[in-house]
């Protein structure tokens, strides 16, 4: 009972009772509307016959008066069919004709006037009685003529079309209700399986997929936009799981260093510049972990393209050469040289601010990573380039230095991944990630490739459509030095 009591709640059922009350009314006055109008021409076909049958009659008694009448009904009575012909003399008695014992009272009628009445046949001896229709007209001497037509077909046919109207109101409704069942259970059964899904998703298997019969129906449409969804959502719990747990583990040493320190001043007992060098070394430390969570927040806001940045029309020969002027004294400064290979100049939409940021990070990380060693017999080199390929703009920072395995280059563009594990150098794992999340706000993506010798990272930017992600906000000026990962940034090989 419960199950079917589901199955009267859903909204199959609903709207399976009212498609059945629809076409039963339908069915319905189909059938009455054409019984009523195929009596009515039946009616009509009738009187016609009765007519031409009386107009002939009195043409036979003009001609040859009663006599050729009688003579012409006896001759018509005797013809199979469902005319009906009836000569009586003034006493009420039969002539000749079809019928026997007509009723005394429709021989009395007003001459012409039709009215319905029951007869019986002479040549029927089972004593049965039709109906017709008749008319009744006065001859000289006290005579009446009657003729009609036996209406029995047009009742049978009315009767016939009552049934078949009846039979198919019931065909529709065992029908109907048929098909609301399976459609019914077959429609509940997905939902069933949706709520199922659901509750095991709620429970925390986020795995789950809704069920894709493969049909191409409305359900399947729903389902695969809700595992969209899905994979969505289990990207970014996994995402928010990592970056809980990276930063407990990356931001625990820099914590406990910092509390040690602000510890030590406090047991110190010395002059004031003391404690002043130790407040400003902790500021500093404070400032390091207030630039990594400000990183972690401008790559979720760019993930979940909530950003109040706008685009504008950019040409990445400027871009280059801001970056260029701005990192040329820095680059050199590490001992290293910065070329800008600007090349063609083309024209894209983006964000000028996000666009540098991504390759000053892009910058720091070949500084800090591509440089040379003692020993090493090299000079850091560095180029910046800019063309158009394949309707993507392809901004690209190389270097000469180690590179980065195959194997690792999808893996360092995950937050607070480092391939120096022993963490020698400073930073926190985010310049990539960074890189990443503003490429694909833009619609677009990053490519790490060998430079041979170095490593090419490559800002791949459309061209020709509106970027389709969120622009981020900015934040603050942080160019990235901080936020820079163990592999380094790619840009056109040199």
């Amino acid at each position: 009972m419960g199950s079917i009591g589901r199955l009267v709640r859903t909204t199959a059922f609903k709207l399976s009772l009212v498609y059945l009350v629809v076409f039963s009314g339908l069915t319905l006055f189909l059938g009455l509307y054409i019984s009523n109008n195929t009596a009515e021409l039946l009616d009509r076909q009738i009187a016609d016959d009765i007519s031409q049958e009386i107009a002939s009659l009195n043409d036979q008694y003009q001609r040859g008066g009663l006599r050729q009448l009688v003579d012409s009904v006896e001759m018509r009575s005797r013809r199979p069919g469902a005319s009906l012909y009836l000569v009586a003399d003034p006493s009420g008695q039969t002539v000749v004709g079809n019928v026997a014992d007509p009723p005394l009272a429709v021989l009395g009628l007003p001459d012409g006037r039709s009215t319905e009445v029951s007869y019986q046949r002479l040549d029927d001896d089972a004593g049965r009685r039709y109906l017709a229709v008749v008319r009744v007209f006065g001859l000289p001497g006290g005579f009446k003529l009657l003729v009609g037509r036996d209406i029995g077909e047009v009742n049978d046919l009315r009767q016939v079309i009552f049934d078949a109207s009846k039979y198919a109101i019931v065909v529709i409704v065992v029908l109907g209700f048929l098909s609301w069942f399976f459609v019914a259970r077959s429609v509940l059964k997905r939902v069933e399986a949706v709520a199922e899904t659901s509750r095991q998703i709620m429970s925390g298997d986020l795995t789950r997929r809704l069920a894709v019969t493969g049909s191409g129906d409305e359900f399947d449409n729903l389902a695969l936009s809700l595992n969209e969804m899905l994979d969505r959502i289990e990207a970014l719990m996994t995402g928010l799981k990592e970056v809980s747990d990276n930063i407990a583990h990356d931001l625990k040493t820099p914590l406990a260093r910092l509390h040690n320190r602000l510890e030590e001043i406090l047991r110190r007992d010395g002059p004031v510049e003391d404690y002043r060098v130790g407040l400003e070394a902790s500021l500093e430390e404070a400032d390091k972990l207030i630039q990594v969570f400000d990183a972690v927040l401008k790559i979720a806001r760019m993930e979940a393209g909530s950003s109040g940045d706008s685009v504008g029309d950019l040409d990445a020969g400027d871009v280059l050469n801001e970056i260029g002027e701005l990192y040329q004294p820095v680059v050199e400064d590490a001992g290293g040289l910065l070329v800008v290979e600007r090349g063609e100049s083309v024209a894209f939409r983006g964000n000028r601010t996000l666009i540098s940021q991504a390759l000053a990070n892009l910058i720091d990380n070949a500084i800090k990573y591509a440089s040379p060693v003692e020993g090493d017999g090299r000079t850091l080199r560095i180029a910046l380039s800019a063309r158009s390929l394949g309707g993507e703009l392809r901004l690209a920072v190389a270097d000469n230095g180690p590179g980065i395995a195959a194997i690792d280059r999808e893996r360092v563009l995950q937050r607070f991944v480092r391939l120096d594990e022993s963490r020698s150098r400073e930073g926190s794992g985010l310049g990539l990630s960074l890189v990443a999340a503003i490429a694909k706000m833009h619609g677009g993506r990053i490519e790490l490739s060998d430079g041979a010798p170095g490593l090419t990272a490559t800002l791949c930017l459309p061209l020709g459509r509106e970027r389709t992600g969120g622009v981020a906000d900015n934040g603050g000026n942080d160019d990235g030095r901080e936020q820079g990962t163990e592999g380094q940034a790619p840009s056109p090989s040199a």
